[in-house]
């Protein structure tokens, strides 16, 4: 072996090395959980129960940052563009798989400049009403927003959000026209729902599951094969004669070129955090089906995904500069 050639393995070696022991103390300072959505939604609560039982297992604080703004746009960016040393992690949701399509000019690539870790949870869409509006059943809501086209607002957490998506889809199916009010994430859609601001929120079951319970919201369908167990007396959109299925969902990614040692590490600890009893209990009675996939069925869930939103759109001609 040339001397040249000895040096280039020592120096690949003492990289790995070095590598490997950085992932081994991985964390060594408090690790910052970005939401890319306003306090008080879905995404805001499982970042807060996952990073409680993170910091209880990697003996480091896991600080949740809020940081909502251009359909998640902001706070997916600050990610992707932060050191991949797993000291800033993302909670996604569908925004991640919509974004490439909704924009015509997107300055950074999710699916290339983010690593996934785990699908964390899924999440019905309900179909929720102020208990003002005159409507009980999904027949009379299609009826009454084909008697007022354009005169029902509906919210969202934002152009190409989850509950955008799935109320234009919706409105293809039906015929409906409704006008689309954005917000910054699900608590305030839910709030803006409850005060009248809008007569529609398509929204998954984990911001407005207590509002329906305290009947300052009406949960007119579910978008799921069967009744939650939740809201028993809510029928599912199938029921209520319409094949209308979709959800919302969380996952968990990083800066791509983390270290997969960080990467395994991350994926281990999330994956058992998600499997306590309490967890699982809490996230239940929110509504949400765990999941805790590897990486890789991970990336092929988000690669399915980007494909089927990427329909809806188009055939909706929803896009964004």
């Amino acid at each position: 072996m040339t001397p040249s050639r000895r040096d280039a393995l020592l120096a690949a070696a003492s990289l790995l090395a070095a590598g490997a022991a950085r992932a081994a103390d991985y964390p060594t300072r408090p690790v910052e959980l970005v939401v890319p959505f306003a306090a008080g939604g879905g995404s805001d609560l499982l970042a807060r129960l996952l990073g409680e039982g993170l910091a209880k297992r990697l003996g480091q604080p896991f600080i949740v940052i809020n940081r909502p703004g251009a359909n998640t746009n902001i706070g997916m960016l600050s990610v992707a563009r932060a050191k991949p040393d797993g000291q800033m992690l993302l909670i996604a949701s569908v925004g991640l798989a919509a974004n490439p399509s909704l924009y015509t000019r997107l300055n950074f690539d999710p699916l290339a400049e983010l690593a996934p870790i785990t699908l964390l949870a899924n999440s019905p869409t309900v179909l929720v009403v102020p208990p003002s509006l005159p409507v009980a059943t999904l027949a009379e809501f299609i009826a009454y927003a084909k008697a007022h086209p354009g005169e029902l607002n509906y919210g969202s957490y934002g152009a190409g959000s989850g509950p955008h998506l799935a109320t234009e889809l919706f409105m293809a199916m039906t015929g409906t026209r409704l006008v689309h009010i954005p917000y910054g994430g699900g608590g305030p859609a839910a709030v803006g729902a409850m005060t009248n601001q809008v007569q529609a929120l398509f929204a998954s079951v984990l911001p407005v599951l207590g509002m329906v319970r305290g009947e300052k919201l009406k949960a007119i369908a579910i978008a799921s094969e069967h009744r939650s167990a939740l809201l028993p007396d809510v029928p599912t959109f199938a029921e209520s004669g319409l094949d209308y299925a979709t959800g919302t969902w969380f996952g968990l990614l990083v800066p791509a070129q983390t270290p997969s040692a960080i990467v395994a590490t991350l994926h281990r600890e999330a994956v058992s955090v998600l499997r306590e009893d309490a967890v699982r209990e809490r996230l239940a009675d929110q509504g949400a089906e765990l999941v805790g996939n590897t990486p890789e069925d991970f990336r092929g869930f988000l690669r399915a995904e980007t494909d089927r939103l990427a329909q809806v759109i188009r055939a909706a001609k929803i896009q964004l500069d």
